[in-house]
């Protein structure tokens, strides 16, 4: 049998609605016949073990600059305009979707079926036609999949269509920036991604439409964590920026993955994923450091961007020759210790991850509702020295709900409804700093993972519950006075510097970035949330007594 044609949804499988004429599509073919596909057409390589790579060309991450919302009737009033939301008008967009379209008519394209939100209550179909074969391999392994009956039934409720090979000539004519664009046009449906070849384009677009439709229209918190659920099925959720240790602290023998990025939180008491797969970095991936997604990287993963040692096809994830951001997609069942179906009940912990290489953030420290939404609002890691060109000291850097350029309302939207929910379930919220101690980076050292890990069991375990604290006096943050396997010293890190003077400046220093940064929130934020802030300022007289 041919199972491309027997997933045709013959229900919505006419394609001139979409403004597509004369092509040959492609439905819902397998991750071999895809990947077949792409060697044939001379798009990837295969590694020794037989996983397909593709180079994703020019872009080998998003474009924020380059993304923008359809602004009309549904979203003036609701989303927050301003740099992480471009506007672009209707009539723009339509005459950009009919350039993508006509493009893409007498073309072989690839037509995918599936849908979003693991929830079944809050399930969304979604239908993606792409340009390329390594596009759809990417979205199979990255949606959620569907039943082999439910093919022939389906129908979607949002359309992505992506051609990389499409740019837009004179591109201010259409009130964008470059040739390359993303844009959701939420009256509409669609999500269209032109001259950009950069799978997570896909990927961020559908989670963006899922972070203004849930809150607004379902009552459910989106949020960019990882999530897993224990023995005793008590979920906890990590969030964290790039580098905090997100995917390694919630890749845990003792605990079933629910997901990896994309979550919801609902009134009805669940977390559920929003995909079916896993798009984790690649760059420095080992066995010995990421078991998990080391072993992953087999036939039915793609990966992206990555370079094999010479004369062989074995790949050398410590060369970052093409980026430093190479990538691995794979269904979430490569992963052994997985949650199945992928939600599970309200949350007893959440985890705000911290890489803050100024070192005098609390390796791990206890948050009221009001601090916990002022930090979830903040989004604070650092940048560390030597990762980025022209940057020879840490740098805060800052990015709301942890996860900025993904979030169409403003961030305090997000920031209640999560005071909300902690104070309807009781859940207990933690800030983990995973950097530096003794000394801000070149001066201190890394917090030992092992450490962190013990913290985080302590927590899970409700051993964190039977302790004392003290008050950190320029953070407010809840410092507990005993872990079980950690320093107690190194527990408030001010024992852990030499000069206490030089600590207080440094903490006061940061805490003024902190300070700074939510300048552009103070507007919408609440007294509880502002309450949640650092206690002290640059430009407050410091107390020698601290």
């Amino acid at each position: 049998m041919d199972r491309s044609k027997a997933r045709v949804s013959k229900k919505n499988s006419d394609l001139t609605k979409y403004g597509l004429k004369n092509v040959t599509a492609k439905w819902n073919l397998e991750g071999e016949a895809l990947q077949k596909i792409t060697l044939e057409k001379g798009m990837g390589t295969e590694t020794e073990n037989g996983t397909l790579c593709v180079n994703t060309g020019k872009f080998t991450g998003r474009s924020p600059k380059d993304r923008f919302l359809v602004k009309d009737d549904y979203t003036e009033d609701k989303v927050w305009w301003g740099r992480t939301n471009k506007p672009i008008a209707p009539e723009n967009f339509d005459r950009l979707y009919q350039e993508v379209a006509s493009y893409l008519s007498d073309k072989e394209i690839y037509i995918r079926d599936a849908y979003v939100c693991a929830d079944p209550k809050y399930r969304m179909n979604v239908r993606t036609i792409t340009e390329y074969p390594w596009s759809n391999f990417f979205v199979k392994n990255m949606f959620l999949r569907l039943e082999e009956n439910e093919y022939e039934d389906f129908e979607e409720e949002w359309l992505v269509l992506c051609a990389p090979g499409y740019e837009a000539k004179n591109p201010e004519t259409f009130g964008i920036r470059a040739g390359n664009f993303s844009i959701l046009n939420f009256t509409k449906k669609i999500a269209l991604i032109g001259g950009s070849a950069y799978t997570g384009e896909m990927k961020k677009g559908i989670f963006s439409a899922l972070n203004l439709i849930l809150p607004t229209e379902k009552d459910v918190l989106p949020m960019h964590c990882s999530a897993n659920v224990g023995k005793d099925g008590d979920t906890a959720i990590f969030f964290g920026l790039s580098g905090t240790g997100k995917t390694t602290l919630s890749a845990d023998p003792d605990r079933k993955l629910i997901g990896d990025d994309e979550h919801g939180w609902t009134s009805d008491d669940t977390i559920f994923n929003f995909e079916g797969g896993c798009y984790a970095k690649a760059i420095d991936l080992s066995e010995e450091k990421e078991p998990d997604i080391y072993r992953a990287v087999r036939p039915g993963a793609l990966l992206e961007n990555v370079v094999f040692k010479p004369g062989t096809n074995e790949v050398d994830y410590a060369d970052s020759s093409i980026t430093q951001n190479t990538r691995v997609s794979y269904p979430i069942e490569h992963i052994d210790n997985i949650k199945v179906p992928s939600h599970a009940d309200n949350p007893e912990n959440i985890f705000f991850l911290t890489c803050d290489a100024f070192g005098v953030l609390p390796p791990v420290s206890k948050l009221t509702p009001g601090q916990a939404a002022y930090h979830f609002i903040s989004g604070y890691t650092a940048k560390v020295a030597g990762t980025e060109a022209g940057i020879d000291e840490p740098v805060p850097s800052f990015s709301a709900c942890f996860g900025e350029p993904f979030m169409p309302l403003h961030p305090t939207f997000y920031a209640e409804m999560l005071s909300k929910k902690m104070k309807e379930t009781g859940v207990n919220v933690w800030l983990i700093n995973t950097g530096w101690t003794g000394g801000p980076y070149g001066v201190g050292s890394r917090i030992k993972l092992r450490y962190t890990r013990a913290m985080i069991t302590s927590i899970l375990e409700g051993e964190l519950e039977k302790v004392d604290y003290d008050q950190h006096p320029i953070f407010g943050l809840h410092m507990p006075k005993y872990c079980k396997d950690v320093p107690s010293e190194m527990l408030d890190p001010m024992n852990t510097w030499l000069q206490k003077g030089a600590y207080v400046s440094k903490a006061i220093q940061l805490a003024h970035s902190f300070h700074l940064n939510f300048d552009k929130f103070i507007n919408q934020a609440s007294d509880e949330i502002m309450h949640g802030a650092p206690l002290i300022d640059a430009h407050q007289i410091l107390d020698p007594h601290l």
